[in-house]
């Protein structure tokens, strides 16, 4: 079989996912875990990481697009600057997919790599989530529970003059000024530096080697995810696919997520014959927990851990449940919307971002309020 253009982007997408998963299990990057030490104990230092990922992401994007070397205002999926600001499907998306986390331990990049390391609880919540997903993307459960407000409650950002909802578009529009790349990439570099600067006035962030690899390999990971199918290769990907006997899934430009891919991945294994349904998202899934699995293997820290009690386990299917739901109603997740989404400035995203942390946040506050009653 000729080795194409189609392979040579997947093996690419799956090299870097794989070294992703390693890197996220060593350092333990984790954004469940970053709004868990900030709410429980005062710790920034993983929220710190997170932040440093968004800082990298978005710089990078405002180089590459200034650059011309790839364009985000055109198709991409998810379709993060859509001048369709369905702003409630943000909220509601992004809180339910906090609190899914929160229940099920990790975001889904998380559940990834535990799924790598052994997890068998891990396991489970993305089982259930990807079923979830698969239901939200690929039924009508989404279009007969969802659609209906989410439509009614959207606004069209191009009949106010607006083409996209990037920030520097929006600002431009609201305040009369014409658009255009170069205040786009301003106020890309200006926010980034706000974050750059926040995040490194801590000296246990700038101290702790983990959070300063973590938070740059996946920055960089989504860098790369974007430069690969919006740049030059990407370029000929979609012309190869517009000509290939078999069209293969999803040749957009795009970057790395968790949720929607976990709902393709069920899409292929109900018909493993269709290769064409491989595509970027499931050979991310699958090289993140590759990576996980092979750096546990050789740190001799792979671990099975299965459910300590019945509730145990019902906190971590429901969670699966949330995680899936909201991840495809906010399409993205803590890397998809609030690394990959916020590096492209989409006010979507940000609004994903703080509705997720939010969300994480409160069920952490009733978990803890509840467990003080128990007691």
């Amino acid at each position: 079989m000729e080795f194409n253009v189609h392979h040579q982007v997947l093996t690419a997408v799956f090299a870097i996912a794989v070294v992703l998963g390693a890197i996220v299990n060593k350092t333990n990057f984790c954004t469940m875990g970053a709004v868990s030490d900030w709410i429980n104990i005062g710790d920034s230092g993983r929220m710190r990481a997170w932040l440093f990922a968004m800082v990298i992401a978005i710089s990078g994007v405002a180089a590459m697009e200034t650059a011309g070397i790839i364009n985000l205002s055109g198709e991409t999926f998810p379709p993060y600057r859509t001048a369709n600001f369905a702003w409630l499907r943000y909220l509601v998306g992004g809180a339910l997919f906090g609190i899914g986390m929160t229940l099920a331990s990790g975001c889904g990049n998380k559940t990834l790599v535990r799924v790598g390391a052994g997890n068998l609880k891990s396991l489970v919540v993305l089982v259930i989530a990807s079923v979830m997903a698969y239901l939200m993307m690929w039924t009508p459960f989404y279009e007969n529970l969802f659609h209906p407000w989410v439509s009614a409650t959207a606004i069209d950002l191009a009949r106010h003059g607006m083409n996209t909802q990037e920030l520097g578009t929006v600002i431009a529009g609201v305040s009369g000024m014409t658009p255009s790349r170069n205040l786009n990439a301003v106020v890309g570099v200006a926010i980034a530096v706000a974050l750059f600067i926040f995040v490194f006035r801590s000296a246990d962030f700038r101290g702790s080697t983990d959070n300063l690899l973590g938070g740059a390999a996946v920055g960089l990971a989504v860098l790369a995810g974007w430069y690969l199918t919006g740049g030059p290769l990407g370029q000929a990907w979609k012309e190869y696919a517009e000509f290939a006997t078999q069209v293969p899934s999803r040749v957009q430009v795009q970057s790395y997520t968790f949720i929607s891919p976990m709902g393709d991945s069920v899409r292929y294994l109900l018909s493993p014959g269709t290769t064409a349904l491989i595509n970027f998202g499931v050979v991310a899934l699958a090289g993140v927990i590759s990576g996980s699995f092979v750096y546990a293997l050789l740190t001799k820290t792979f671990r099975i851990e299965w459910f300590v009690s019945a509730g145990d386990f019902a906190n971590h299917a429901v969670g699966g449940v949330l995680m899936g739901t909201g991840g495809v109603l906010a399409m993205g997740c803590t890397v998809g919307q609030a690394i990959t989404g916020m590096s492209t400035l989409a006010i979507g995203s940000m609004l994903t971002f703080f509705a997720i942390v939010i969300g994480a946040a409160a069920t952490m506050k009733y978990q803890y309020w509840r467990m003080l009653r128990e007691s």
